[in-house]
C-alpha cells in the first residue's frame, strides 16, 4: 500500500533509500545528450495542463524501488551517456535522488534533471531543504519551468514549450543559460 505523504519537505524524507517511481527508461535518446537512463518520478505538484506524463502526478501512484536497484540496473549499461530525472517532478524526491545521482556521478557519467521550477524557484526552496540543494549541486544540466500550452513548441531541444530553459550548472550554480533556438548538446563531465 502506498505512504500518504503531505508536502514536498515530507516527501523528500520519507523514503530513506527508496523513490517513487512511475517508470524508467533504460535506453532514452530523446530525454537528453547521448544515451540516457531516464527515471520518472512519482509525484508532481504542479499539474501543467497539457502535460506529457500526466499519470506521474499522483504522490501516491506509481512503485516504490530502492536506489540500491536502480543503480544496479543503469551500472549494466557502459554505453550510458548519464541519467536524467523526469518526472513528476524530481525535487520532490531531492534527498534519495542526490544519493542516487552521486554514485552515478561517480562512474564519471553526467545527470540531467526536469523540474516544473524554475532554478531561481528551487534556490529558493533549498534555504529549507537540503535535499534540493544537493540534487541541484550535483546536476550537470537544468531543464527548467512548468510546461505551458500557449507556448508549445515540439521543434525545441529537449523542452515542450518556449518559457522552460536549458540551464548549465556548476556546484548548483548557473554556469550557462542556453538560447532558446539551440540544436544540439554536449554535456562533459568535469572532474
Amino acid at each position: 500500500m502506498p505512504r500518504s505523504v503531505k508536502s514536498m519537505t515530507e516527501l523528500n524524507t520519507a523514503y530513506n533509500n527508496e523513490l517513487r517511481i512511475a517508470g524508467i527508461v533504460e535506453e532514452s535518446i530523446v530525454d537528453g545528450p547521448g544515451i540516457r537512463f531516464t527515471v520518472f518520478t512519482q509525484g508532481c505538484p504542479h499539474n501543467c495542463v497539457g502535460c506529457h506524463n500526466p499519470q506521474t502526478h499522483d504522490f501516491n501512484g506509481g512503485r516504490l524501488t530502492s536506489i540500491d536497484e536502480i543503480f544496479a540496473q543503469f551500472k549494466k549499461n557502459s554505453l550510458l551517456s548519464g541519467a536524467t530525472f523526469s518526472g513528476g517532478e524530481p525535487f520532490c524526491q531531492a534527498a534519495v535522488l542526490y544519493e542516487l545521482g552521486k554514485r552515478i556521478k561517480s562512474l564519471n557519467k553526467n545527470i540531467m534533471v526536469y523540474s516544473g521550477y524554475t532554478y531561481e524557484q528551487l534556490k529558493e526552496l533549498s534555504n529549507e531543504d537540503t535535499g534540493i540543494k544537493n540534487l541541484l549541486s550535483i546536476s550537470d544540466i537544468l531543464i527548467d519551468g512548468r510546461f505551458e500550452e500557449a507556448e508549445r513548441d515540439l521543434s525545441l531541444l529537449y523542452r515542450g514549450s518556449r518559457n522552460q530553459r536549458i540551464i548549465k550548472l556548476k556546484n548548483g550554480e548557473i554556469a550557462e543559460i542556453y538560447p532558446s533556438d539551440i540544436e544540439h548538446l554536449d554535456i562533459r563531465v568535469e572532474s
